[in-house]
């Protein structure tokens, strides 16, 4: 059993579809997905909050290397991480909101608490 979800695609095509939803999640700070998209979106967001609250050049680099935008990593390390100084992790909440009416896909709201 392999420790991701595999989200029906190539590893080249899901690793840029995770990089994009990541770089959107943490740009809006709320986002609405199919709920294994979100959970792995989840998990890799909460890793990158928890590198921003390190805030050493390792870390900038290290967030760098996955999301997109540099102007969404400044607002990370700037304004997201430091509202998180005092949580260890649990920096997402979902809500479910039922099945999506074209294919029945169960949809969720994933945001920063």
């Amino acid at each position: 059993m392999a420790g991701y979800r595999k989200l029906g695609r190539a590893t080249d095509q899901r690793r840029a579809m995770l990089r994009s939803l990541v770089t959107s999640f943490l740009k809006h700070g709320k986002m609405q997905t199919t709920d294994t998209r979100a959970k792995e979106t989840r998990k890799i967001a909460e890793k990158m909050i928890t590198l921003a609250k390190r805030g050493d050049l390792h870390a900038r680099r290290q967030v760098l290397a996955f999301v997109q935008e540099e102007a969404v990593v400044q607002n990370l390390f700037d304004n997201i991480a430091p509202k998180y100084a005092e949580r260890n992790g649990g920096y997402t909440r979902m809500y479910k909101t039922g099945p999506r009416r074209g294919d029945g896909a169960e949809m969720v709201i994933l945001e920063l608490v």
